[in-house]
């Protein structure tokens, strides 16, 4: 099979890019900054998009209480304030078809909201009040710690072994530190967390000097003023350090099997990378890795190799950022900035007995991606169909916001990562992105992280490396057929003592 994205598929992709009017990228040009604000005005905009971020998040749990962050994150925008009881903030929110939300990520805690300038005399008293004037009660402070706990024990075990597969990974990858958790912690981590420890948490770390607010969209300087003005009713702080990772190296390729009786396989494998935005190599890693396997593009080279020719499974994708949530969503999120990523390859779910072959065939065309590099006709269609693509990731002013949140956490000044990326598409040459692929991509160091229903037969084939030979229902050419015969004597050389096995029953029951 070459090595080559499909015109017709790219096409279509383009196509259907073109047939809708993107927004402007304009994260950078019209945002004006200060130390603790953002303001994106867009005077056409009947609506105002809102965010205050606080630099905390799950990495600040203390060692045995694991989900501290998150619950407290929760008390803010799920729960009561001093004025209000939480049935009450619905009741007032649902008139103004408005709302407000909060995402805890490993490094930053980010409430957001939008409503329509009409109605801002309301929302801003309830939007200020969740984060300056939370009321942490006993009866949400229960609710909201059940309702993690249930996430953890039934939601993610037994109802997304695909998510469940990237956090092992997670796991596996940042064991001992920080990022090595789910930002809803582990069991034993939040059944000991109390609610004077988030009365604590929130003392300690919803401060001054961690907060930035940012507003989107039609407001005027008197909002803009009304919202810094809030950061004075929080207190001072002093902006902290975040704690050190120290990551262990990777030295060979280790697999984790998460034993989930009757669960097909999910599987997840990747390694750090020390890129991020901004940077030159960045934009150019993001080329190799879009023709790789960009999130639900079919044209991409995993989705036809292991999907589209194969069958195997619904998707195959690949990332160089942290991607949550990537069963319900098409594009980037926002507001889950990290100081260190990985690269990442998901192999969606498939049956069982095709884990290996399907594990087999995604490493072999990463092998083939890191040795050979891109060529120049996939350098160019993939740039191509990049330049249009980056238009559809911020369509709204919460989301284009969002991207200028971020843009402060990484430091980027100036134009911003949207923009940069687009000027990126027409400056990075083939040697530019073939070389980034050489520093930063490899094959031979991987944590693999894969969740099955015969976990104990899938890791007696990984440690034998016997070949894994699949059969399809209906005929398949003879390029494919040959090509199988490659793939499934294809040597992953993973030692047997680096094979382990775990009941489901325990993921995540403690750090």
């Amino acid at each position: 099979m070459t090595r080559r994205i499909p015109t017709f598929a790219l096409c279509a992709v383009l196509a259907a890019c073109a047939d809708r009017e993107p927004p402007a990228i304009t994260t950078g040009a019209n945002v004006e900054e200060e130390s603790s604000a953002v303001l994106m005005p867009v005077p056409a905009d009947p609506t105002v998009s809102f965010s205050i971020s606080f630099r905390v998040g799950s990495q600040n749990d203390p060692r045995g209480k694991e989900g501290l962050a998150y619950l407290t994150g929760q008390m803010l925008s799920e729960a009561a304030t001093e004025s209000n009881s939480y049935e009450a903030i619905l009741e007032k929110l649902y008139p103004l078809a408005a709302g407000y939300d909060i995402r805890v990520d490993k490094e930053m805690t980010t409430l957001t909201g939008r409503t329509h300038r009409d109605n801002l005399d309301t929302f801003v008293a309830l939007f200020t009040d969740a984060y300056l004037h939370p009321a942490f009660t006993e009866e949400d402070f229960k609710r909201l710690k059940n309702d993690a706990i249930n996430y953890l024990t039934n939601t993610l075990r037994y109802s997304s072994d695909e998510e469940l597969a990237k956090a092992a990974l997670y796991e596996m990858i940042f064991r001992g530190t920080g990022y090595a958790h789910p930002e809803e912690g582990t069991i034993a981590g939040l059944e000991a967390i109390t609610l004077a420890d988030v009365r604590g948490f929130y003392r300690a770390h919803y401060t001054r000097a961690n907060a930035l607010v940012a507003l989107g969209g039609g407001f005027d300087d008197a909002l803009a003023a009304r919202m810094r003005s809030t950061l004075a009713e929080l207190p001072a702080g002093a902006g902290e350090a975040s704690p050190p990772l120290g990551l262990a190296s990777i030295d060979g390729r280790e697999v984790l099997l998460v034993d989930k009786p009757g669960a097909d396989a999910s599987i997840s494998f990747g390694f750090p990378i020390d890129v991020h935005r901004g940077e030159r190599d960045f934009y150019a890693l993001w080329i190799a890795n879009s023709w790789l396997g960009e999130h639900r593009n079919q044209a991409s080279h995993l989705f036809q190799v292991i999907r589209e020719a194969r069958g195997l499974n619904y998707g195959d994708y690949s990332y160089i950022e942290s991607f949550p949530e990537g069963g319900r969503r098409s594009m980037p999120p926002v507001n889950v900035p990290r100081r260190q990523q990985i690269f990442e390859v998901w192999i969606r779910t498939l049956p069982n007995d095709q884990a290996q072959f399907a594990l087999r065939a995604a490493v072999r065309e990463l092998a083939k991606l890191v040795d050979d590099g891109m060529t120049a006709e996939d350098f160019e269609l993939t740039r191509g169909f990049l330049k249009k693509y980056v238009l559809h990731f911020a369509d709204t002013t919460s989301s284009r916001l969002g991207y200028a949140v971020d843009d402060r956490f990484y430091g980027i000044e100036g134009e911003g990562h949207l923009e940069r990326f687009v000027r990126m598409m027409d400056e990075l040459t083939l040697a530019d992105v073939n070389a980034a692929i050489k520093r930063h991509l490899q094959y031979d160091d991987l944590k693999i992280a894969i969740v099955s229903g015969d976990a104990t037969a899938l890791a007696g084939a990984l440690a034998s490396d016997r070949p894994s030979p699949i059969g399809y229902g209906s005929p398949k050419p003879a390029e494919i057929l040959a090509e199988d015969e490659q793939i499934a004597s294809y040597p992953l050389a993973i030692a047997a003592g680096k094979i382990g096995v775990v009941p489901v029953t325990s993921v995540f029951a403690t750090n």
